[in-house]
């Protein structure tokens, strides 16, 4: 009994829709299997890691010298001289802290709001938070068990493998995931690329379903953030 549940624990993933037979999902993840890959995650992450930090340290200490975090009205001014660049940029970090975790997307898409007003810093979390989701998706898909590995932890991998070998309808599990906003759904995504998930399955979650959590998150963020922090 032990010998057959042991072999039965040593398989690998089975993907949800098959279009191409998945490589093994075993054994011991190495920097060798990235390099191999032809992607320096390492340089990538901390390059990036530098820039974002240094980024918003920067910002927050502007934003307060002008005073923009105690006062609507001289927000709402910064962000009209901000022009164009302005959501640009926004919709830029969103992408970056979704395929690389160094903000927690929390923090970032209430900011959106907070910033840009409720419909227009939404629509950008929206955007910015759906093109991470497609690139982690075909990242994973790409460069496989090891690249995902590197991006959230060999421990976390492991985690969310066993999780998914119990799940025998993955694709349903994602698309109630999408929707509930405390779910960890960029790692999901990226195990959606590693299981070969239907590009159509995944773009439906993405598109119709995700928006939704993004919307009760930020949106009941924000007024936390604007009744109990800022006072406005």
């Amino acid at each position: 009994m032990s010998t057959e549940k042991q072999r039965h624990d040593q398989q690998p993933l089975k993907p949800t829709h098959d279009v191409d037979p998945l490589p093994d999902l075993s054994g011991d993840i190495t920097d060798e299997a990235v390099q191999a890959s032809g992607f320096n995650l390492n340089m990538v992450y901390h390059v990036l890691t530098v820039v974002t930090m240094g980024f918003f340290i920067y910002a927050t200490y502007k934003g307060y010298k002008l005073g923009i975090f105690t006062s609507q009205q001289k927000l709402d001014v910064f962000i009209q001289t901000l022009g164009l660049w302005g959501p640009l940029f926004f919709v830029g970090v969103q992408i970056i802290q979704v395929v690389v975790p160094i903000i927690p997307g929390g923090v970032t898409s209430i900011a959106g709001v907070v910033i840009f007003g409720a419909v227009k810093g939404t629509i950008y979390n929206i955007i910015g938070c759906g093109i991470g989701s497609f690139i982690n998706y075909f990242l994973a898909r790409h460069y496989g068990r090891a690249f995902v590995g590197k991006l959230i932890g060999i421990k976390k991998l492991n985690r969310y493998e066993k999780w998914v070998k119990k799940e025998v309808h993955f694709d349903k599990a994602f698309a109630v995931a999408m929707v509930v906003p405390i779910s960890p759904d960029d790692i999901l995504c990226l195990f959606a690329g590693l299981l070969r998930m239907r590009l159509s399955w995944f773009t439906m979650c993405i598109l119709l379903l995700k928006p939704w959590s993004i919307l009760a998150y930020t949106l009941g963020g924000e007024w936390i953030v604007r009744r109990f922090l800022l006072g406005w």
